[in-house]
């Protein structure tokens, strides 16, 4: 009982820290996401470059979520994390890390919008978007995402070393990814609607941006690799 209790006093403990962390960087994502939003609907002259990305993703498909992903959430952070000396080991192992995985994460992503279509269609209106955020949020990011990037991470932070990985499993399952769930939620969720309100082929390039920002921001309120 005193295990059980100690565990759920740490958890809470973990994602009030993860919120008061993630507060400010989760609202000025959620302020970009708008942002874009509001000029794809409302800014003529914006058309032309959203046309541009739509087009691009027209053509290359998943090829170009893989690697417009790997380039927004990998290659982007990790280049400004690097030049102000936040990566403090393996380097050129980090740089990889962080483009295979966000290449990864891309084609996954991409694919998971394209079955979300199968399942609620391609419409903008309100409760399609309420159905496709829901289903990511609480399906696709709990049994997915999440845990994959809890543990993505954790091996990154033990230096690729796959032993002392293994010997954190019990923090990773019972702290670690509870924690990454509930703040993708808190963080994410309005972001997810607004990417769900664009057209198919502005998906994509919209989650890119919103992703580049909010990693940015993390890297430079929040990052530090020891």
């Amino acid at each position: 009982m005193i295990s059980k209790q100690s565990n759920g006093a740490r958890l809470v403990s973990n994602i009030k820290s993860a919120i008061s962390a993630n507060l400010l960087p989760g609202l000025c994502l959620q302020l970009f996401a708008l942002t874009i939003g509001l000029s794809y609907f409302y800014w003529p002259a914006s058309q032309q470059t959203f046309q541009f990305f739509a087009d691009l993703k027209a053509e290359y498909g998943g090829m170009y979520a893989v690697i417009s992903t790997s380039i927004f959430g990998g290659l982007l952070p990790f280049i400004y994390m690097f030049l102000s000396g936040k990566i403090r080991f393996l380097p050129f192992t980090q740089l990889l890390f962080y483009i295979i995985i966000w290449a990864a994460l891309g084609g996954l992503i991409n694919a998971f919008y394209g079955f979300q279509i199968v399942l609620f269609g391609e419409a903008t209106d309100w409760l399609t978007i309420l159905k496709k955020t829901a289903f990511d949020q609480f399906v696709f990011s709990v049994f997915v995402t999440s845990p994959f990037i809890a543990l993505a991470f954790l091996w990154k932070d033990q230096q690729f070393n796959w032993h002392k990985t293994k010997m954190q499993f019990d923090d990773l399952i019972k702290l670690q990814i509870p924690t990454t769930v509930v703040t993708t939620w808190i963080i994410w969720i309005p972001a997810v609607s607004l990417i769900y309100m664009m057209p198919t082929n502005l998906q994509i390039p919209l989650f890119n941006l919103v992703l580049c920002f909010f990693v940015l921001i993390l890297a430079i309120l929040n990052v530090d690799d020891k």
